[in-house]
Protein backbone atom coordinates (compact mmCIF):
# COMPACT_ATOMS: atom_id res chain seq x y z
CA UNK A 1 0.00 0.00 0.00
CA UNK A 2 1.63 3.22 -1.13
CA UNK A 3 2.07 5.90 1.48
CA UNK A 4 0.43 8.39 -0.90
CA UNK A 5 -2.73 6.37 -1.36
CA UNK A 6 -5.54 6.61 1.15
CA UNK A 7 -7.13 3.30 2.17
CA UNK A 8 -10.43 4.30 0.49
CA UNK A 9 -8.52 4.80 -2.78
CA UNK A 10 -6.74 1.47 -2.39
CA UNK A 11 -10.07 -0.33 -1.89
CA UNK A 12 -11.70 1.40 -4.85
CA UNK A 13 -8.76 0.69 -7.16
CA UNK A 14 -8.30 -2.91 -6.05
CA UNK A 15 -11.94 -3.83 -6.57
CA UNK A 16 -12.45 -1.85 -9.79
CA UNK A 17 -12.32 -4.88 -12.07
CA UNK A 18 -14.85 -6.87 -10.03
CA UNK A 19 -17.04 -3.78 -9.73
CA UNK A 20 -17.16 -3.37 -13.52
CA UNK A 21 -17.93 -7.07 -13.96
CA UNK A 22 -20.90 -6.80 -11.59
CA UNK A 23 -22.22 -3.63 -13.21
CA UNK A 24 -21.95 -4.99 -16.74
CA UNK A 25 -23.51 -8.40 -16.05
CA UNK A 26 -25.94 -9.59 -18.73
CA UNK A 27 -28.84 -9.65 -16.27
CA UNK A 28 -28.27 -6.06 -15.12
CA UNK A 29 -27.76 -4.88 -18.71
CA UNK A 30 -31.02 -6.54 -19.77
CA UNK A 31 -32.87 -5.21 -16.74
CA UNK A 32 -31.68 -1.64 -17.21
CA UNK A 33 -32.20 -1.88 -20.96
CA UNK A 34 -35.90 -2.54 -20.39
CA UNK A 35 -35.65 -6.00 -21.96
CA UNK A 36 -36.91 -7.83 -18.86
CA UNK A 37 -40.30 -7.57 -17.20
CA UNK A 38 -41.15 -6.30 -13.75
CA UNK A 39 -41.08 -9.91 -12.48
CA UNK A 40 -37.30 -10.02 -12.99
CA UNK A 41 -36.96 -6.75 -11.06
CA UNK A 42 -39.11 -8.16 -8.24
CA UNK A 43 -37.02 -11.35 -8.14
CA UNK A 44 -33.84 -9.27 -7.91
CA UNK A 45 -35.41 -7.22 -5.08
CA UNK A 46 -36.16 -10.47 -3.23
CA UNK A 47 -32.51 -11.49 -3.46
CA UNK A 48 -31.46 -8.12 -2.04
CA UNK A 49 -33.70 -8.77 0.98
CA UNK A 50 -31.62 -11.81 2.00
CA UNK A 51 -28.34 -9.88 1.71
CA UNK A 52 -29.57 -6.87 3.67
CA UNK A 53 -31.21 -9.04 6.29
CA UNK A 54 -27.75 -10.53 6.89
CA UNK A 55 -26.09 -7.09 6.83
CA UNK A 56 -28.52 -5.44 9.23
CA UNK A 57 -29.44 -8.25 11.65
CA UNK A 58 -26.31 -7.61 13.73
CA UNK A 59 -26.07 -3.85 13.15
CA UNK A 60 -27.17 -2.91 16.66
CA UNK A 61 -24.55 -5.14 18.28
CA UNK A 62 -21.83 -3.99 15.85
CA UNK A 63 -22.56 -0.33 16.54
CA UNK A 64 -20.34 -0.55 19.63
CA UNK A 65 -17.52 -2.39 17.84
CA UNK A 66 -14.34 -0.25 17.48
CA UNK A 67 -13.78 -1.33 13.85
CA UNK A 68 -17.28 -1.68 12.41
CA UNK A 69 -19.10 0.69 14.76
CA UNK A 70 -18.32 4.00 13.00
CA UNK A 71 -19.89 2.64 9.78
CA UNK A 72 -23.23 1.69 11.35
CA UNK A 73 -25.42 4.64 10.40
CA UNK A 74 -29.22 4.46 10.79
CA UNK A 75 -29.74 6.58 7.67
CA UNK A 76 -28.22 3.79 5.56
CA UNK A 77 -30.44 0.94 6.79
CA UNK A 78 -32.43 -0.56 3.88
CA UNK A 79 -34.45 -3.50 5.18
CA UNK A 80 -37.67 -1.59 5.99
CA UNK A 81 -37.60 0.08 2.55
CA UNK A 82 -37.00 -3.27 0.85
CA UNK A 83 -39.98 -4.75 2.66
CA UNK A 84 -42.23 -1.91 1.49
CA UNK A 85 -41.01 -2.46 -2.06
CA UNK A 86 -41.67 -6.21 -1.84
CA UNK A 87 -45.18 -5.64 -0.48
CA UNK A 88 -45.79 -3.38 -3.49
CA UNK A 89 -44.23 -5.80 -5.99
CA UNK A 90 -45.45 -9.12 -4.60
CA UNK A 91 -48.47 -8.20 -2.47
CA UNK A 92 -49.07 -8.38 1.29
CA UNK A 93 -48.11 -12.08 1.46
CA UNK A 94 -44.70 -11.46 -0.11
CA UNK A 95 -42.87 -13.33 2.67
CA UNK A 96 -44.63 -16.58 1.82
CA UNK A 97 -43.10 -16.66 -1.66
CA UNK A 98 -39.64 -15.43 -0.67
CA UNK A 99 -36.80 -17.73 -1.75
CA UNK A 100 -33.07 -17.25 -2.05
CA UNK A 101 -31.13 -18.47 -5.05
CA UNK A 102 -28.18 -20.67 -4.01
CA UNK A 103 -25.81 -17.85 -5.03
CA UNK A 104 -27.77 -15.42 -2.85
CA UNK A 105 -27.67 -17.83 0.08
CA UNK A 106 -23.88 -18.11 -0.27
CA UNK A 107 -23.58 -14.30 -0.33
CA UNK A 108 -25.86 -13.79 2.69
CA UNK A 109 -24.07 -16.56 4.61
CA UNK A 110 -20.70 -14.90 4.04
CA UNK A 111 -22.02 -11.50 5.16
CA UNK A 112 -23.50 -13.08 8.30
CA UNK A 113 -20.24 -14.91 9.00
CA UNK A 114 -18.28 -11.64 8.86
CA UNK A 115 -20.90 -9.83 10.96
CA UNK A 116 -20.55 -12.48 13.66
CA UNK A 117 -16.81 -13.12 13.63
CA UNK A 118 -14.84 -10.50 11.70
CA UNK A 119 -15.70 -6.78 11.92
CA UNK A 120 -13.12 -5.86 9.25
CA UNK A 121 -14.75 -8.24 6.80
CA UNK A 122 -18.14 -6.81 7.71
CA UNK A 123 -16.83 -3.33 6.82
CA UNK A 124 -15.81 -4.68 3.39
CA UNK A 125 -19.37 -5.88 2.71
CA UNK A 126 -20.88 -2.73 4.19
CA UNK A 127 -18.78 -0.58 1.87
CA UNK A 128 -19.47 -2.54 -1.31
CA UNK A 129 -23.23 -2.57 -0.71
CA UNK A 130 -24.15 0.81 0.71
CA UNK A 131 -21.78 2.99 -1.29
CA UNK A 132 -22.88 1.12 -4.40
CA UNK A 133 -26.54 1.78 -3.56
CA UNK A 134 -25.85 5.48 -3.07
CA UNK A 135 -24.08 5.65 -6.44
CA UNK A 136 -25.12 3.17 -9.14
CA UNK A 137 -28.36 2.41 -7.34
CA UNK A 138 -29.72 5.76 -8.48
CA UNK A 139 -29.40 4.66 -12.12
CA UNK A 140 -31.45 1.56 -11.33
CA UNK A 141 -34.11 3.64 -9.57
CA UNK A 142 -34.45 6.03 -12.49
CA UNK A 143 -34.71 3.17 -15.02
CA UNK A 144 -37.22 1.27 -12.85
CA UNK A 145 -39.47 4.33 -12.52
CA UNK A 146 -39.46 4.88 -16.25
CA UNK A 147 -39.67 1.23 -17.33
CA UNK A 148 -42.37 -0.02 -14.96
CA UNK A 149 -44.13 3.18 -14.03
CA UNK A 150 -43.38 3.32 -10.31
CA UNK A 151 -44.14 6.63 -8.64
CA UNK A 152 -41.01 8.74 -8.43
CA UNK A 153 -39.12 7.65 -5.30
CA UNK A 154 -42.25 5.73 -4.26
CA UNK A 155 -43.19 2.12 -3.45
CA UNK A 156 -41.23 -0.26 -5.65
CA UNK A 157 -38.05 1.83 -5.62
CA UNK A 158 -37.83 2.91 -1.97
CA UNK A 159 -34.74 0.74 -1.50
CA UNK A 160 -32.82 3.25 -3.64
CA UNK A 161 -34.16 6.35 -1.87
CA UNK A 162 -32.03 7.52 1.06
CA UNK A 163 -34.43 10.07 2.50
CA UNK A 164 -32.18 10.97 5.42
CA UNK A 165 -29.11 11.64 3.25
CA UNK A 166 -29.67 15.06 1.70
CA UNK A 167 -26.17 15.30 0.21
CA UNK A 168 -24.96 11.88 -1.04
CA UNK A 169 -21.63 13.28 -2.32
CA UNK A 170 -20.78 14.71 1.10
CA UNK A 171 -21.94 11.52 2.81
CA UNK A 172 -19.69 9.39 0.56
CA UNK A 173 -16.75 11.70 1.29
CA UNK A 174 -17.35 11.25 5.02
CA UNK A 175 -17.64 7.50 4.57
CA UNK A 176 -14.32 7.35 2.72
CA UNK A 177 -12.71 9.33 5.55
CA UNK A 178 -14.00 6.66 7.96
CA UNK A 179 -12.37 4.02 5.75
CA UNK A 180 -9.10 5.94 5.82
CA UNK A 181 -9.25 5.99 9.61
CA UNK A 182 -10.34 2.36 10.07
CA UNK A 183 -8.69 0.70 13.07
CA UNK A 184 -6.64 -1.90 11.23
CA UNK A 185 -2.97 -2.55 10.54
CA UNK A 186 -1.62 -3.05 7.02
CA UNK A 187 -2.12 -6.81 7.05
CA UNK A 188 -5.73 -6.44 8.18
CA UNK A 189 -6.29 -3.77 5.53
CA UNK A 190 -5.07 -6.22 2.88
CA UNK A 191 -7.57 -8.77 4.20
CA UNK A 192 -10.36 -6.16 4.02
CA UNK A 193 -9.45 -5.36 0.40
CA UNK A 194 -9.53 -9.08 -0.45
CA UNK A 195 -12.98 -9.36 1.16
CA UNK A 196 -14.21 -6.41 -0.95
CA UNK A 197 -13.18 -8.33 -4.05
CA UNK A 198 -14.98 -11.38 -2.69
CA UNK A 199 -18.12 -9.30 -2.05
CA UNK A 200 -18.21 -8.15 -5.67
CA UNK A 201 -17.65 -11.74 -6.87
CA UNK A 202 -20.54 -12.97 -4.69
CA UNK A 203 -22.75 -10.20 -6.05
CA UNK A 204 -21.81 -11.07 -9.64
CA UNK A 205 -22.69 -14.72 -8.98
CA UNK A 206 -26.19 -13.60 -7.97
CA UNK A 207 -26.52 -11.65 -11.22
CA UNK A 208 -25.35 -14.71 -13.16
CA UNK A 209 -27.97 -16.90 -11.42
CA UNK A 210 -30.69 -14.33 -12.12
CA UNK A 211 -29.57 -14.23 -15.76
CA UNK A 212 -30.09 -17.99 -15.95
CA UNK A 213 -33.54 -17.65 -14.40
CA UNK A 214 -34.54 -14.86 -16.79
CA UNK A 215 -32.87 -15.65 -20.11
CA UNK A 216 -33.88 -13.46 -23.00
CA UNK A 217 -35.59 -15.54 -25.65
CA UNK A 218 -33.45 -15.54 -28.75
Amino acid sequence: MGAMDSFATVIRTASHEQHMEAETSTFMSDLLGGRLGVDAYARYTEQLWFVYEALEADAERLASDPVAGPFIRPELLRLASLERDLAHLRGPRWRAGLSALPATQAYADRVRECAEDWPGGYVAHHYTRYLGDLSGGQIIRDKAERTWGFARKGDGVRFYVFEEISNPAAFKRGYRELLDGVRADDLEKQRIVAECKKAFALNTAVFRALGEEFPLSA
